[in-house]
């Protein structure tokens, strides 16, 4: 680490030390996302394959909401992670935090293996998946959003910061919310119980990542004030409008028409709601009046407690608190 005990450095090779503790929210964010071990292939998908294949239980515009999911979710997962190594892990010179940062790459690994062993179980056209990217507007708007800023060189500690915000708090923080919101919808209907099952174990690894995210902000914040002027804190405001209408624009795009139970004006609430949490956890004021959590349901469909353990098929408790305090 650097001798002055910067937690962003110019040199990305050297002998890791974790102890004694310098960081030690990023070790207890590391340890605690140990709880959660998952592997998506050990998920049972023979009920969705049934619901998949049968023509009585899924309807066209619920299959096109899975697959305009999983379509936007196989991009930016994989923007996800190579920035997390290309650019965060290589600016982030504290041990600790690389502990957790290699955590977090091994589960961007797994969420993108769970969108390979759906489209596998349901057999799925990956060429509609996988270039959603190309073919449709509002997730290409979205990518692009991401990828605008990761091109950047990031030749100051400001532009270091401007890439974890973007990544935590907006691709994280924002853009996968309603994907999550969607797609838990279909257990709710106790439909593609395997599906929501994976989705759960996914959102519960993002709700770390953003409270990684969120602490590694303000660590920065504190040890480099200087790359919090006004003019970059009304950039970050300006970012999560801009990246909230993306939203927004996206789920018209994926619910043209209302299913289980959901339509796109539900979400222009929820996504301002999920927005004003994301930069009051930033020190801002909220910037959207009064919108409503109209998905309280969300933070029982993720109680870990009714969760099975995949290996011995019995009931594994674990702590949600992060989870459900971000919904709730």
């Amino acid at each position: 680490m650097s001798v002055n005990n910067s937690i962003l450095g110019t040199e990305s090779v050297f002998v890791n030390t974790i102890l004694p503790h310098k960081n030690k929210w990023a070790w207890d964010l590391f340890v605690k996302g140990q709880a959660n071990n998952w592997v998506p292939s050990e998920v049972s998908m023979g009920k969705d394959i049934e619901q998949w294949r049968s023509r009585d239980v899924l309807s066209n515009d619920e299959k096109l909401l899975l697959k305009r999911c999983l379509g936007f979710f196989a991009g930016s997962e994989s923007l996800v992670a190579n920035n997390l190594l290309l650019s965060i892990f290589k600016a982030v010179n504290d041990a600790e935090c690389r502990q957790y940062i290699l955590r977090q790459a091994y589960e961007e690994a797994l969420h993108n293996q769970t969108i390979v062993y759906i489209c596998d179980s349901l057999d799925l056209d990956v060429n509609e998946v996988y270039r959603a990217y190309q073919t449709i507007p509002a997730i290409r708007a979205k990518d692009d959003f991401l990828m605008s800023i990761t091109k950047e060189e990031k030749s100051s500690k400001a532009d270091i910061l401007r890439d974890i915000i973007t990544y935590y708090i907006i691709c994280e923080g924002l853009f996968f919310y309603s994907g999550f919101a969607m797609l838990l919808s279909f257990g709710r209907q106790n439909k593609l119980p395997g599906v929501s099952e994976q989705i759960q174990y996914t959102l519960r690894d993002e709700s770390l990542h953003i409270e990684f995210g969120t602490n590694l902000i303000h660590t920065i914040i504190k040890q480099e004030g200087d790359v919090w002027s006004d003019s970059f804190k009304q950039q970050t405001v300006e970012q999560i409008r801009t990246a909230t209408d993306l939203e927004v624009d996206y789920t018209r795009d994926v619910l043209p028409r209302g299913v289980l139970g959901l339509n796109a004006d539900l979400f222009v609430g929820y996504m301002q709601y999920i927005a004003n949490r994301r930069l009051a956890s930033l020190g801002f004021p909220t910037i959207f009046s009064n919108p409503i959590n109209p998905f309280p349901w969300l933070t029982e469909t993720i109680d870990l407690a009714k969760q099975k353990n995949f290996f011995e098929t019995r009931v594994t408790q674990y702590s949600v608190g992060t989870f459900i305090d971000d919904l709730e």
